[in-house]
């Protein structure tokens, strides 16, 4: 019996008809590498003799009795691929707009429960901008099932380093076991319960110390940005159920470059250039605020934590994005120091902290509070906590084959929460950073016009270094 971790179960008491709490990719295909050609049937036989060997695919939630505890994983002794495989031809001559539009619907679609936690489309007659007829993959995994690392490696997993080459699927991402008894899983919950107030202590301490040390880092002025003081933005408040997309690419080689001549991190430049964009949309919709936006940004912890259970083992940090400043030289370099103050702010908070309180998260109370939260608007009434969520996700730096088709685009799609409609995520793969927008169809409508300032945001530093600015 493998048992959610209780940030693992957050997700699941997180999610509301319009906060849905999946994860999505859109996967670029190049099919003329595949050894026998494309052919959907084979694509599919392939990829459910692949997803057999990897658990988190075929496992499926078991609710504990009077949800006296997390659920469950066990295994589906009646998975079958089709229930999580679909096929759709877009319609001659179809390109970027029909995709985003496609890739948008999927996202805001919920998933069966009652099934393993994952889907994928698999998109025909795509032509990208070029012209080339391409195949697109569209993933939706469920938070609970991974975080932004995990997601990443498991669908690598699938995968292979040449066309007709075993994929890489590792030897211990654990094994199906058989479904407990009610009885059996009952009385393990109920231990569960009644010890977890014997933790409770060795969490207290810490957090105050924590508490205490952020004061005076605050007093200061080395802490990371608080909480509650961000501007409010047209994607600040209670969203709805429909989703919009948007994807762009940047060249990791012209980051890398800004990166030797400044000293900022991938990361400083990846979030200056993510504050550039925002900056100039909010001023093109005469809506930039005169303080900086903030965005929340996920810190995989999966090197620190010293727990074994869980698919998510993220922290967080608060960032100041720059958005009031102009001079893209100016920003990166206030982004590299705000930056190296939330590393080492976040130093001080345990790399489990997070999942240790939210083993207290009780199903029933959660859930209720998220569904009163969203019908009371109460996003709209409070301080705004911050203004979107930005990953950054690793991928891996040589090419990737996909049932034998190379992957020439992976751009991942996180998901939106009342009081910030917006998450933009980029992944970093053979030279090449995808990046990803989604959000809140009422929050913002045509995610494109944030998307296209990225590159020239990043222009804009190339250009400056190159001319030994800065």
């Amino acid at each position: 019996m493998d048992r959610l971790s209780g940030l693992d179960a957050s997700f699941l008491y997180l999610e509301t008809p319009e906060q849905l709490m999946h994860v999505c990719a859109v996967i670029v295909l190049d099919t003329s590498t595949m050894p026998n050609g494309y052919s959907y049937k084979e694509f599919r036989a392939t990829l459910e003799e692949r997803v057999k060997k990897l658990p988190p695919f075929t496992r499926r939630l078991r609710r504990v009795p009077l949800d006296l505890g997390h659920p469950v994983w066990v295994q589906d002794d009646h998975f079958d691929i089709a229930h999580h495989v679909h096929r759709m031809a877009l319609p001659a001559p179809a390109g970027y707009d029909e995709l985003m539009e496609i890739a948008g619907h999927f996202a805001g679609l919920p998933m069966d429960r009652g099934r393993p936690l994952w889907e994928m489309l698999v998109i025909e007659g795509y032509h990208d901008r070029d012209g080339r007829e391409e195949v697109v993959v569209i993933t939706k995994m469920h938070h609970s099932t991974v975080d932004g690392a995990s997601g990443a490696n498991l669908i690598s997993y699938l995968c292979s380093l040449e066309p007709d080459s075993p994929a890489l699927a590792p030897a211990d991402l654990g094994r199906n076991e058989r479904g407990p008894g009610g009885l059996e899983l009952m009385g393990r919950s109920v231990l569960d319960t009644l010890g977890r107030p014997l933790a409770l202590p060795k969490l207290v301490q810490p957090s105050i110390d924590l508490i205490s040390d952020t004061i005076g880092r605050a007093l200061a002025g080395t802490t990371m940005a608080p909480p509650f003081t961000a501007p409010r933005t047209s994607f600040n408040g209670t969203i709805d159920g429909h989703r919009t997309v948007a994807i762009a690419d940047l060249s990791l080689d012209d980051i890398k470059a800004v990166r030797k001549a400044t000293g900022a991190t991938v990361n400083d430049i990846v979030l200056s250039v993510a504050g550039g964009a925002l900056r100039e949309y909010l001023r093109e919709r005469g809506e930039l605020p005169d303080t900086t936006l903030m965005a929340s940004v996920p810190v995989s912890v999966r090197e620190e934590s010293k727990r074994e259970n869980g698919a998510n083992k993220v922290s967080a940090l608060f960032m100041r994005l720059g958005t009031d400043i102009e001079d893209p030289m100016e920003r990166l370099a206030s982004m590299a120091e705000s930056n190296k103050n939330a590393k080492n702010h976040h130093k001080a908070i345990g790399a489990d902290t997070l999942q240790d309180w939210a083993e207290f998260a009780a199903p029933r109370t959660f859930g209720l509070a998220m569904r009163a939260y969203a019908g009371m608007r109460l996003a709209e009434k409070h301080p705004v906590i911050h203004n979107l969520v930005i990953s950054n996700v690793p991928g891996p730096p040589m090419p990737l084959y996909f049932v034998g088709a190379e992957i020439v685009g992976m751009y991942p799609l996180g998901p939106v929460m009342h009081g910030a409609g917006l998450n933009i995520t980029v992944l970093s793969k053979n030279g090449v950073v995808h990046v990803g927008i989604i959000a809140a169809k009422q929050s913002v409508r045509n995610p494109e016009k944030l998307v296209v300032h990225f590159p020239e945001e990043l222009q804009k530093l190339t250009d400056a270094v190159s001319q030994g600015v800065g």
